[in-house]
């Protein structure tokens, strides 16, 4: 790791320090009430759900549609580890284990389901992905141990904001880690072209289950998050368009920018919020909204590309330097000719 990206790693760890000290302070004080705080979670929730999507559809090249099935399996074995030992350990390491057993048991169910799925290609991986994705919510809702129909209640409400920030920044490093490293450069060589990357030894299918296990295991952390926030767990709420929502934001981002899915997944939870004013228009509203971005940007808010503070520190100091010779271009001109 050279010396300029370990620069831009400590000026993206301050601005993130920053906007964590600058929102806790905000909740100190009263500015963000505990709705604020809720659609701030939320948002961090869908931000780890939408990248992770993004690993498949953005980086991968593969369309699915059943991410919220590997919402709901993390949701679920979280929140029945944490049910099983509640109170028997500290808050925090509660969380965190129920997490990771969350994700691991994602991860599995993703293998299981990517192996033959993967095989498929273009919207045949599509149907085949939504049609697994019900298969899951269908199984749950008829799982006594799951609650059923009714529901899974008792799960300890342990997830806040700090964790729900954390989480969501290292699943965002460990992500962005992920697409920049080599293994990041074999999935990104599948989603440009399948045949020639195999033609010069890229195992496809190892990578694609890989990325494949990958994001459905940050999906189950997601989802155990939002068990443990919500503190009950209704099947139909990991439906058809739950997986739909997650996709819309993966694609208003740009499908391979992790900074489009952050961007993308903050405006798409706060505006349904903000446009509860105009109840009987509201998702009208949205939907127009939405279609309006597609047409005019169908690349989405930033394409394959990420922002960075260097760089726009960089640009920026380019185009001050760049006015300044003008201006000295203008002044010797105009020296010269008053003469």
């Amino acid at each position: 790791m050279n010396n300029k990206m370990l620069k831009n790693y400590a000026i993206n760890l301050a601005v993130v320090i920053l906007i964590f000290t600058g929102l806790m302070g905000m909740m100190a004080t009263g500015m963000l009430n505990k709705y604020h705080q809720g659609i701030i979670i939320f948002i961090l929730i869908n931000v780890i759900l939408a990248s992770s999507l993004n690993l498949v559809t953005g980086f991968l090249g593969q369309l699915t549609l059943g991410h919220a099935g590997f919402m709901a399996v993390g949701a679920y074995a979280s929140a029945l580890f944490s049910v099983a030992l509640k109170g028997q350990m500290p808050n925090l390491l509660l969380l965190i284990i129920s997490l990771i057993i969350g994700g691991i048991a994602a991860s599995i169910v993703g293998i299981v389901i990517g192996i033959p799925a993967l095989r498929l290609r273009g919207d045949y991986l599509a149907i085949i992905t939504l049609g697994f994705g019900e298969v899951i919510r269908v199984v749950i809702n008829n799982i006594k141990i799951t609650g059923g129909a009714q529901g899974l209640t008792g799960i300890p409400r342990i997830a806040s904001f700090q964790s729900a920030f954390w989480i969501a920044a290292l699943v965002i490093l460990v992500l962005y880690r992920l697409t920049h490293s080599k293994q990041g450069r074999a999935i990104l060589s599948i989603r440009e072209d399948e045949v020639a990357a195999e033609a010069v030894g890229v195992r496809t299918t190892y990578y694609k289950v890989l990325g494949f296990a990958i994001a459905a295991g940050f999906a189950g952390v997601g989802g155990g998050l939002y068990a443990h926030y919500i503190a009950f767990l209704d099947p139909n709420t990991f439906g058809f368009m739950r997986s739909v929502e997650i996709l819309v934001i993966v694609v208003l981002g740009g499908m391979g920018s992790l900074t489009g899915t952050i961007v993308a997944a903050t405006v798409l939870t706060i505006l349904p919020e903000a446009l509860r004013g105009f109840s009987d228009f509201r998702m009208l509203l949205y939907s127009f909204m939405l279609i309006v971005m597609m047409l005019f940007r169908p690349q989405g808010l930033f394409g394959t590309g990420e922002f960075s503070w260097q760089t726009l520190y960089d640009r920026t100091k380019l185009v001050h330097s760049a006015l300044r010779k003008r201006e000295k271009r203008g002044g010797i001109d105009g020296s010269t000719g008053s003469k």
